[in-house]
C-alpha cells in the first residue's frame, strides 16, 4: 500500500462523536473545495457504521448541496430510517458551517438468491496495456504543470487508466460522448466489502462527467474551458467486488441541456461481471467571458 492510499483510508475513517454522529476531516481536491467523491464515500461510511454486519450496501442516492470547504471538519447525522428482516435504509446529512452540503440516501441488503441476468461487459483493452495517469499528463505540453502536479498528487491513491485520450489530452473538436477507464487502488485492500463500495464510491465521482465533455470537444477544468460541479449522484451494487482489483468504468452521456450534463455508467470487474450501475447530473457551463 502506498502512502497516499493509507491517508485516503484515513480520510475515510470516521470519529464517531455520539450516537449516530461523526466527523470527518477534510481536504482540498484538485480544485480548493472538497471533492464530492470524498464527501460521498464519508457518508456512506458513516451510514454503514450504523448497520448490522450481515447487510451490505447495495444502492445510495445523494445531493450535492454546497460547496465543501476544505479548510474544516465535515459533521455526519445519521438518520435510521428502517431496520427490516431483509433491507436497511439510512439518510445521512453532512454539515459544515451550520449548513448542509451533501445529502444521502442508501439501502443495504442481507445476502440472499435470486434471478440473474446482466448486460454484457463491452470490448475494452487490458489494463496493463494503457499508459498511466502520470505517462499521459507529463506529455500533454498544453496543460500548465502546477495543474499537471496537483492532478497526480489528488489521485495518487488511485490507479486510473484511460482507454482513450480525456477530454483535456484532446479537446477542441466533439467526439463520441462515451469514455471507457479502469482503475483500482495503488495497494491491496482488507476483506471488508464495505470498504470496497466505499472506495469505488470515491473513485465514481473523477471521471463520470468526461462523455459530455467529450460531445462538446471540452477539456474541462484543467483547461479553463468548463465551468462543472456535481448536483446528483445514484449507484446500485449488484455484485461483489475488489477496488483493489481492477474494474472498467464505462462511461456515456445521453443528453445535455439547461447548464446541466448527464452521464450514466456501468463498471465491471476484469471478468465480465457487471458490479455497479451509475447516473451522475452536473452543471457543466462554458465560463462566462
Amino acid at each position: 500500500m502506498n502512502e497516499a492510499l493509507q491517508d485516503l483510508l484515513d480520510l475515510l475513517d470516521l470519529e464517531q462523536i455520539e450516537e449516530n454522529i461523526f466527523r470527518g476531516q477534510s481536504r482540498s481536491a484538485v480544485v480548493p473545495r472538497v471533492f464530492g467523491g470524498q464527501v460521498a464515500a464519508q457518508a456512506l461510511v458513516a451510514a454503514g457504521r450504523t448497520v448490522p454486519e450481515d447487510r451490505l450496501a447495495h444502492s445510495l442516492h445523494a445531493y450535492f448541496l454546497r460547496i465543501g470547504d476544505p479548510g474544516v471538519p465535515i459533521v455526519y447525522t445519521v438518520d435510521r430510517m428502517n431496520d427490516g428482516r431483509s433491507f436497511t435504509a439510512r439518510r445521512v446529512v453532512a454539515v459544515q458551517h451550520g449548513q448542509p452540503i451533501f445529502a444521502l440516501s442508501a439501502s443495504f441488503q442481507r445476502p440472499e438468491e435470486g434471478f440473474e441476468h446482466q448486460e454484457p461487459m463491452p470490448d475494452s483493452p487490458d489494463p496493463a496495456t494503457l499508459p498511466t495517469s502520470e505517462e499521459r499528463l507529463r506529455a500533454y505540453g498544453h496543460l500548465d504543470r502546477a495543474v499537471v502536479d496537483r492532478f497526480l498528487e489528488a489521485r495518487a491513491a488511485v490507479d486510473v487508466r484511460y482507454v482513450d485520450e480525456p477530454p483535456y489530452g484532446k479537446f477542441g473538436e466533439p467526439r463520441e460522448p462515451h469514455s471507457q477507464v479502469w482503475f483500482r487502488t495503488n495497494g491491496k485492500l482488507g476483506d471488508d466489502p464495505l470498504l470496497h463500495v466505499v472506495l469505488a464510491t470515491y473513485v465514481s465521482d473523477m471521471t463520470l462527467l468526461d462523455s459530455v465533455l467529450l460531445a462538446h470537444g471540452r477539456g474541462g477544468w484543467a483547461v479553463g474551458d468548463v465551468v462543472g460541479a456535481s448536483l446528483d449522484h445514484a449507484m446500485w451494487f449488484h455484485r461483489p467486488f475488489r477496488a483493489d482489483e481492477w474494474l472498467l468504468y464505462d462511461q456515456q452521456s445521453p443528453s445535455a441541456s439547461g447548464g446541466r450534463g448527464l452521464g450514466q455508467a456501468r463498471i465491471y470487474t476484469q471478468d465480465g461481471r457487471l458490479a455497479i450501475s451509475v447516473i451522475q447530473e452536473g452543471v457543466v457551463r462554458a465560463p462566462r467571458a
